[in-house]
């Protein structure tokens, strides 16, 4: 049996009128699945005491009961006049049916997508109710304000993206706080509620971006244009610590960030349609996956997107994929107008992938990826087919199949583009390539998922404490398990040994790197080569960004010599442009 996370609500005020309610849990939760560090979470509601008493962001029914017994040690649930909901999803309705239960006269206020959603989810969970008393809603279709009271005049701001098609943001000029919901979060558990120790912090928030936002940077840009008219001294965020000290150096980061996925040269037009969230978490490991191999991707969640965006969107695409669940043996009207608007307009030689999740059948992906075989389209992958909702498996290769369709594009392009040809950088190159490092594996694992990679930059960094570098490439699988804190092992290959040629060979996106290698383990599951020369245990505890490579510092646990007659392996290079 799986042992049930630690949970709690921590209530605490921020500003005038003003209380934060952090639901926690100290270990990963279910709904951020694709989200790869474990580092616990929190979702932020907020409560305003204005006239009117509004309520923000209900977490979901992980902490459905916790939280309404804690809510009402601080309000009664007749006094609350507004819910603004700044993103609905299916596990967060849980928690909305039953304060609408115990608290009728509540008006939801929520962008016109959001209204949409609620509706027919709150119908879904609770039909007998719905048919009685449709929810009362405010429907916010543009900027607006709400007037809650007590000095308080709430400015609400619809800020739609792919993921989050019923986003919705609130500034509140009184407090300075902008409530943004998915903007500028982390997920990560700790009694800190606000962002003192930034540097401790920094990597939480980059991977969320990575992982979240990464494959919208459009509509990011976007969202980032419109919240920056307003003055906020604080971000009052969906998950994690709030950011009140460095709301100009998040700002920025982030606005970096999106320029560096803007830069890349290849588009992916990533197009998906989710009936209960479970493709949308695919297509989310998917864009993980295609960014770190170095594409810009334009992620378009086809029930909330025009035919015109789409067409837009397909135009500019050197790969496409398609995402879609099954409803009732087909795919949905949206996803099959995408397919027709892919089969009119993109060139025959762009190349396409089909995923999606089901019920009971699957067609639909069938369906997608035979059109396309029949219009002559080249697949970059076999069609991905995950049923009901998805597992870390599932995602793992979701991820590394992005990440392979990304290098196939890369390649694709380096065959139809000629290298101009530098003496004084060839020279460079040659002389960069004697440079020499040991042959080893690295070898990493995390819960359920285990991964490894040849590796050859490695050097020995430091003395106390004994600590080495190695630098790992973005688009590796392993690169995700790489993180603060993570654990991995180094084995060191001996001279003459064949190992480096069974980690040579390409690997299909899932598949078990370590099948037919004699093995041990230690204690947190990481593999040790039996036929190693030595190994050495570490643990993760900086990462520098650097161009195409992370640089990852460890520090040693543990280690030992296996051989004591062999010879370190030295990998000997010609080029210094490639291992």
């Amino acid at each position: 049996m799986v042992a049930t996370p630690p949970r709690d609500v921590q209530t605490v005020p921020i500003a005038t009128d003003t209380w934060v309610l952090r639901s926690r849990s100290w270990q990963r939760l279910r709904f951020e699945m694709e989200y790869a560090l474990e580092r616990g979470t929190t979702a932020n509601s907020y409560l305003i005491y204005g006239d009117k008493i509004t309520l923000m962001d209900p977490p979901g029914e992980t902490f459905t009961e916790l939280f309404l017994t804690e809510l009402q040690r601080h309000v009664a649930l007749d006094q609350i006049t507004y819910v603004i909901l700044g993103h609905i999803n299916p596990n967060r309705v849980a928690t909305l049916a039953r304060l609408w239960q115990l608290a009728p006269q509540v008006t939801f206020v929520c962008s016109n997508p959001g209204d949409q959603t609620l509706r027919s989810l709150l119908a879904q969970r609770l039909p007998e109710l719905t048919a009685q008393r449709p929810p009362q809603t405010l429907v916010i279709r543009g900027e607006e304000t709400l007037d809650i009271g007590r000095g308080h005049v709430l400015e609400l701001i619809p800020i739609p993206t792919p993921r989050f098609p019923n986003g919705l943001a609130t500034f509140d000029p009184s407090t300075g706080l902008l409530f943004c919901g998915k903007f500028f979060s982390a997920h990560r558990c700790s009694d800190q509620v606000f962002d003192e120790g930034w540097e401790a912090l920094q990597e939480d928030y980059r991977y969320y971006f990575d992982c979240i936002h990464a494959p919208q940077v459009r509509q990011v840009e976007q969202v980032l244009e419109r919240l920056g008219r307003w003055r906020a001294t604080c971000y009052a965020n969906g998950h994690g610590s709030l950011v009140r000290y460095h709301v100009p150096e998040l700002t920025y980061l982030y606005r970096l960030w999106c320029e560096r996925q803007s830069g890349y040269d290849l588009t992916v037009a990533l197009l998906y349609a989710s009936a209960y969230g479970n493709t949308a978490t695919l297509a989310q490991a998917m864009g993980r996956g295609l960014t770190k191999g170095g594409v810009r991707v334009e992620s378009l969640n086809c029930e909330f997107a025009s035919p015109e965006e789409i067409r837009q969107v397909v135009s500019q695409a050197q790969g496409i994929i398609l995402g879609s669940p099954t409803l009732g043996g087909h795919a949905p009207t949206q996803m099959q107008t995408a397919l027709g608007i892919v089969l009119e307009q993109a060139p025959r030689t762009v190349l396409v992938g089909v995923f999606g999740s089901y019920g009971w059948s699957g067609e639909a992906v069938d369906l997608l990826a035979g059109r396309l075989r029949d219009a002559g389209f080249p697949f970059g992958f076999e069609p991905i087919r995950v049923k009901f909702a998805p597992t870390d498996a599932d995602l793992q290769r979701c991820e590394q199949t992005g990440t392979d369709f990304a290098q196939a594009l890369r390649q694709k392009q380096r065959r139809q583009v000629a290298r101009p040809t530098d003496a004084q950088a060839a020279r460079a190159e040659q002389a960069m390539g004697r440079i020499v490092g040991p042959l080893c594996v690295l070898a990493a694992r995390r819960g359920e998922l285990t991964s490894g990679m040849l590796a050859s930059w490695v050097s020995q960094a430091t003395f106390n404490p004994p600590g080495i570098t190695v630098a790992v490439a973005k688009d590796r699988a392993v690169e995700s398990l790489l993180h603060v804190g993570d654990r991995f092992v180094l084995n060191i290959l001996p001279e003459g040994s064949t190992l480096p040629r069974h980690f040579l060979k390409p690997f299909a996106p899932g598949e078990d790197r370590f099948a037919g290698v004699a093995t041990t383990t230690t204690a947190d599951g990481c593999p040790i080569l039996t036929d190693a020369l030595a190994y050495l245990h570490c643990q993760v505890a900086q990462r520098m960004e650097c161009g195409d490579h992370w640089v990852i510092y460890a520090v040693v646990d543990e280690g030992k010599v296996l051989n004591p007659s062999g010879i370190t392996a030295v990998h000997h290079r010609k080029s210094g442009n490639h291992y």
